[in-house]
């Protein structure tokens, strides 16, 4: 029920109000007795949201509605208002016809495996508790979330450069960004302002194909930098005022090397580029791999010695203030440094990056070819990582073989210093991939 962060999928068949009334009641029979619960811009989600609220109070939990916010904003919302957990109606990143449900706790880390694996068992197989009429929950609606959340973003960092922004929103939940940033004495344009969860402005999702519209509009102007949402805003990913999409294992790097210091460690998925190595290389700092997805970032990130965390997708955990992905966070962070450090461009360029190779081979056996691989690999190699997937490094690059979480793919990526080795490792495991799923193929 639950992928790497959170329920997701197609409203009105993957994700139902029925699925949201068995949730609510999943968490509320969990025993979760206060809950705060807001949305993204998506119309559907007003659907969820009833069901989600309905399911929740007849198992008697006491409902706090903050409306329509940023995924980042609704986490940090659960502490203030002394609640247990929290409800996101969000599909992030996905496509308008998805939809989808987060929860979180009141530290902002999302549910963790224990935590999903209840509610799942209890949606599963229907553990709930009703309550009578005299027992069901309260409900309130609270102003003031995304104000708060502002408060505090205007609170670490101190903007003293006259910059100029540009904020590309998204049509998402994420405005609260271009009003910190001219808050904190910045120039902000803003683009796709208009909250629409048709995202009829580009798709939510803040890639570089999708950016492009920013990266004109700042490489046009005289902006400095430009910054990018997705829908909840838990992403955030940017822009140089030359116009280059910056790449999400620069961005991380250069998050990383000035959060950590000598003898910590920075929380990455495996599929993490070299180049933050040697970033973190440089301050004495290290790399602790976690699965992909931000769920599994966000529980490294409870360790003492691990002060940032983030996936090169656009996802940014600064556990001294919470353990959600903070997009809004990483944009007043992204903008104090360029204050403080120099242009973007120029500190893009001082991280030295590396070939990278990526693709996937379809297959409807995922679990076979993996399992399949696997075996033939350790054959090959006396360490290889089964953290998610099957990832081998090789000293002078590495390769990870991991199944797709939603498609019937079995997605192969590899990384060396070098373009030649790069196409080895590459090829290699490609080739290994292939010939098991023709084997799978074969089979059937």
């Amino acid at each position: 029920m639950f992928g790497t962060s959170g329920i997701r999928g197609q409203f009105g068949s993957d994700v139902t109000s029925d699925l949201a009334l068995s949730v609510g009641r999943a968490v509320a029979s969990a025993g979760y007795d206060r809950v705060v619960v807001g949305r993204d811009t998506r119309e559907t989600g007003t659907i969820l949201r009833d069901a989600i609220v309905a399911g929740l109070r007849e198992c008697g939990t006491d409902v706090v509605w903050v409306g329509v916010a940023a995924t980042p904003t609704v986490a940090r919302a659960i502490e203030t208002h002394d609640a247990d957990a929290g409800v996101v109606i969000t599909a992030s990143h996905n496509p308008a016809p998805d939809n989808g449900i987060k929860l979180w706790n009141p530290s902002g880390q999302a549910f963790d495996t224990a935590q999903r694996e209840e509610i799942t068992r209890r949606v599963e197989e229907d553990d709930v508790e009703l309550v009578d009429w005299e027992g069901i929950g309260s409900y309130e609606e609270a102003a003031g979330a995304t104000g708060a959340h502002a408060e505090t973003l205007r609170g670490v960092a101190d903007v003293v450069s006259d910059l100029s922004v540009v904020v590309d929103v998204g049509n998402g939940a994420g405005a609260v960004t271009a009003d910190v940033l001219h808050d904190l004495g910045c120039d902000v344009e803003t683009l796709n302002g208009q909250p629409d969860g048709r995202f009829p402005g580009r798709p939510s999702e803040p890639t570089a194909e999708n950016c492009e519209a920013l990266t004109q509009l700042v490489a046009a102007s005289d902006a400095d930098l430009g910054i990018a949402h997705d829908g909840d805003a838990d992403r955030m990913m940017a822009v140089t005022g030359d116009g280059e999409f910056v790449a999400g294992d620069v961005l991380l790097a250069l998050f990383a090397r000035d959060a950590a210091g000598e003898g910590e460690r920075v929380a990455a998925p495996l599929n993490t580029s070299l180049a933050v190595d040697d970033a973190l290389a440089e301050v004495g700092a290290t790399v602790t791999h976690t699965p992909v997805g931000d769920v599994y970032v966000a529980e490294a990130a409870t360790a003492d010695d691990v002060p940032f965390g983030g996936e090169p997708s656009g996802a940014w955990i600064w556990s001294d203030q919470t353990l959600c992905p903070d997009g809004p966070m990483a944009a007043v962070t992204l903008v104090e440094l360029v204050s403080r450090r120099g242009s973007l461009s120029d500190l893009v360029a001082e991280i030295e990056t590396y070939p990278i190779r990526r693709d996937s081979v379809e297959t409807d056996d995922k679990a076979g070819v993996m399992a399949q691989v696997e075996d033939a690999l350790r054959e090959r190699y006396d360490e290889v990582d089964d953290l998610d997937g099957v990832r081998v490094d090789t000293g002078d690059g590495w390769f990870l073989v991991r199944p797709s979480g939603t498609q019937p793919l079995v997605r192969i990526t590899a990384e060396a210093r070098s373009d030649e080795r790069a196409d080895e490792l590459f090829s290699d495991a490609k080739a290994l991939v292939e010939a098991q799923a023709g084997h799978a193929v074969a089979d059937d």
